[in-house]
């Protein structure tokens, strides 16, 4: 899929502001990004146990759980090869503030919530490719990498909100459409909003916060 369909699906592009960040604290972004990648992992397998009667679902979480947990890894090699401790991080206000709009009553609660993990990986492809340009030959090829499975996570999850929507007795098409676009101006304010912590899918950074400093991220001595 072009990335040019990804990005039209998404309100806004990743300000410039969170790309200077993201080069400063390059360290604390790759912590943040394997939290990402074994938090896609774990709301997969949710989906999942959920789930267990929807064959197509489990397919698709299942091939997308393990390439997340496969890019999990290949994250932690990353750190570990440049000397950075992986450890916890608090996560910022982007997938919690999403997951706001998830409706309580199913099967709308299913659909919305397959919504929003399309705008995460959609995010997460579009940030990757933002930031390729500007990284060292070894970081820019492995994000390269990441950019067609990601690209192919977004469409999954959409498709699979889209055929929830579309079973005999769900909200409809109108419905979905309706739901993409509430998800997605609300996705845009989070993005373009100021946001004192820094993390792979904050917004943009406070005055404060592009003062580079490297106090969550812990070193190899």
């Amino acid at each position: 899929m072009p990335l040019s369909e990804l990005k039209q699906f998404l309100g806004c592009s990743t300000p410039k502001a969170w790309v200077e960040k993201a080069l400063q604290e390059q360290d604390l972004l790759l912590i943040d990004h394997a939290h990402c990648e074994k938090k896609a992992a774990s709301t997969a397998m949710q989906l999942m146990f959920r789930h267990p009667t929807r064959a197509n679902l489990l397919t698709k979480m299942s091939r997308l759980a393990k390439e997340e947990l496969i890019h999990f890894e290949q994250v932690c090699r990353i750190m570990r090869q440049r000397g950075i401790v992986y450890d916890h991080l608090d996560a910022c206000r982007y997938v919690g503030g999403l997951r706001q709009l998830v409706r309580t009553h199913e099967p709308a609660k299913l659909m919305d919530t397959l919504i929003v993990g399309a705008f995460v990986e959609a995010r997460s492809c579009e940030r990757f490719d933002a930031l390729i340009p500007h990284l060292d030959e070894s970081l820019a090829k492995f994000y390269s990498s990441l950019l067609k499975s990601e690209a192919r996570h977004y469409q999954d999850y959409l498709s699979l909100a889209l055929g929830v929507a579309m079973e005999p007795g769900a909200t409809g098409l109108q419905d979905y459409h309706q739901r993409i676009a509430l998800v997605r101006d609300l996705e845009v304010q989070l993005i373009c909003a100021e946001d004192s912590m820094f993390r792979f899918h904050s917004g943009i950074p406070t005055k404060a916060n592009l003062v580079n400093t490297n106090k969550d991220v812990k070193y190899e001595q």
